[in-house]
């Protein structure tokens, strides 16, 4: 699977797609965004993707993660998803507890996302000042990338 034939892979009828519960969970409420993107590429995908869509975490009747690893790599690696639609960060550490996961983004079309900020109030101690900075300078920028998080724009 690749980014240019994602969707037509979370379409296929064989294919289970997990996320997270939507109003329960941002990442679910993300997925569901995609899936109302996808309708645009694709008449009826909208419908198609929601009416599949496994809520498989974040929701009050969701199971417990597991302790020791990546709660969307172990639901993957146990079948119960074909592809889970979760954070790049999540990504990350999915493949870091089962590295044969494959990780493919979403292409621009589809993507969603959140835009995060970061403010310092002021009076503040100076602390809280250098660490904004370090957030800001190439170095905080490349932590942050390294996590699967996009550089500023």
């Amino acid at each position: 699977m690749q980014t240019d034939n994602l969707l037509g892979r979370m379409l296929d009828p064989g294919v289970r797609v997990g996320t997270s519960t939507p109003k329960a969970d941002p990442s679910g409420d993300y997925a569901f965004e995609l899936f109302g993107k996808a309708e645009a590429l694709q008449p009826g995908a909208r419908r198609t993707l929601e009416g599949k869509a496994l809520k498989l975490t974040g929701g009050p009747d969701s199971p417990p993660p597991p302790p020791d690893r990546s709660v969307y790599g172990d639901l993957v690696a146990r079948k119960q998803a074909d592809i889970f639609l979760t954070y790049c960060t999540n990504a990350l550490l999915a493949r870091r507890d089962f590295p044969d996961l494959v990780s493919v983004p979403t292409p621009p079309a589809l993507s969603v996302g959140a835009l995060y900020g970061l403010t310092v109030l002021r009076g503040a101690p100076e602390p809280a000042w250098r660490f904004a900075w370090f957030i800001l300078s190439d170095d905080g920028q490349a932590i942050l990338t390294r996590h699967g998080f996009g550089a500023l724009r």
